[in-house]
């Protein structure tokens, strides 16, 4: 939801640190990888009951995921690798923080407690994988209530007020099974036209294809005519 919403102005707002990072000989990849050592960091003492300190380092791991991209833009340094690291990373960072959480519920809570940020895990990466596989078959399954973006500020939320703790992370499970839900049926609508859109895509194609090959051989017979010298 924030993504769909805030990503066009917060890109505008971060562009001038992108381009101050440039200068200092940082790479996207070298921010990525700041960001799973905060993550990690922060998941250590908030598994140990430190959650005002897991809190400043969450946030913290979090600046370096919202500052790549502006420097990839920055540096001309955009790639398939750099975006799919990215990708893996955050996936790494959320395993982290949930894990962390559930080690400290499992310690002051009981076992049951801790079963709670692991459902929400496993509805997170559920998510992930219908974004990922709609996008492999051409089709889309972005936004929903309870984005990645979403969770983090809940989970600050929660770290910051340890008493809601574990409603808020029952909000986030109902919230997060629902945006499955949504992107679910959001997936399944589109693929009902998809067998049309892709024949209409493909027609293009071939179209292009065409078009390039009738230069190309227009080309090659005006080289034939020409008088050699």
């Amino acid at each position: 939801m924030f993504d769909g919403r805030f990503r066009a102005p917060v890109e505008r707002a971060v562009k001038p640190i992108g381009d101050g990072l440039k200068r200092t000989g940082l790479t996207p990849d070298h921010l990525t990888l700041i960001g799973l050592v905060l993550a990690l960091a922060a998941t250590i003492v908030i598994a140990l009951g430190w959650l005002n300190v897991g809190l400043v380092l969450v946030i913290l791991a979090a600046l370096p995921d919202l500052l790549d991209g502006a420097l990839a833009k920055a540096s001309n340094n955009a790639s398939q690798r750099g975006a799919f690291f990215d990708s893996v990373a955050d996936r790494v960072t959320d395993m982290l923080l949930l894990g962390g959480v559930g080690w400290y519920l499992a310690t002051e809570h009981g076992s049951h407690a801790a079963l709670l940020p692991f459902a929400v895990m496993g509805l997170s990466a559920l998510i992930s994988y219908q974004r990922a596989k709609a996008e492999s078959l051409g089709l889309q399954a972005k936004g929903g209530l309870m984005e990645r973006a979403e969770r983090v500020i809940l989970l600050c939320f929660g770290l910051l007020f340890d008493t809601i703790l574990i409603p808020i992370l029952w909000v986030m499970l109902v919230l997060t099974a629902f945006t499955a839900v949504q992107r679910f049926v959001g997936v399944w609508n589109q693929a009902v036209a998809a067998p049309v859109v892709l024949e209409r895509q493909a027609a293009r194609r071939n179209r292009r294809f065409a078009r390039r090959t009738a230069r190309a051989h227009r080309r090659t017979e005006l080289r034939r005519r020409r008088p050699r010298p």
